[in-house]
This record gives structure tokens, sequence and C-alpha cells, in this order.
């Protein structure tokens, strides 16, 4: 069984910092892009980031500069570094595998049945 589990948010200023980490069990996870994804409440899942399986990152324009998306294969981990945080990035953030791809790009669409984790909490305040 497919199980992702994210983890590493907190609450901080803005301007400060976090790492989120998304880990995952029952999946060949070095052939998979991975996503991470956030959702405020009454919205839609947004993609924020995602990485291929050669370590390829894309962003979403608002993170651009300020997020950055790693992986580790040997621990089926994926990252998300958070600088210099804004009030609106304040939102449950969750992370999604097999991703798909435009020439070896991940590409911002939810995998179909998708089975969402419980998200990690990130809340920055002013």
């Amino acid at each position: 069984q497919v199980q992702l589990v994210e983890s590493g948010g907190g609450l901080v200023r803005h301007g400060g910092s976090l790492r989120l980490s998304c880990t995952a069990s029952g999946i060949a996870f070095d052939s998979k892009e991975v996503g991470w994804f956030r959702q405020d409440p009454g919205k839609e899942h947004e993609a924020v980031a995602c990485i291929s399986t050669t370590s390829d990152p894309n962003y979403a324009g608002s993170v651009r500069g300020r997020f950055t998306i790693s992986r580790d294969n040997a621990k089926n981990t994926v990252y998300l570094q958070m600088n210099n945080l804004e009030p609106e990035d304040t939102g449950v953030y969750f992370c999604a595998a097999d991703l798909p791809t435009i020439r070896s790009l991940c590409i911002f669409v939810v995998p179909p049945n998708v089975n969402w984790g419980q998200g990690t909490q990130v809340t920055v305040s002013p």
C-alpha cells in the first residue's frame, strides 16, 4: 500500500524558514515524480513545487527563488526547503507521487486516484 507521510510544518514569522519532508513507503519511489501541494480551507490543492526522477525541479511562480525542492532516494524522501516565508504561504502542505511529465519535466497535475495523507500545517504570522 502506497503511503506518503508529510512532516516539518510549524508556526514561523514572516521571513522565517521551514523544511518539510515527505517520506514514502510501498512505492518504487526513485521512479516517481513527486510534488508538493498546498491547500487552503475550502479550496483545491494548489501545486507549489515538483521534482522529476532526475531531480529537475519545477516551481510555482509565487515560490520561485524562495523554496527549494530536493530528493534523497536512499531515504525515500523529498524535501521542501522554504525560506523567506510569507503569510500567503500559510496552509496545509501535502505531497503526492507519480506526477505526469512533459519532456522529462514534472508538471503541476494532481495524479489520478491520489490518496492524500494527513499533510503538515504551515502557519506564517505577519
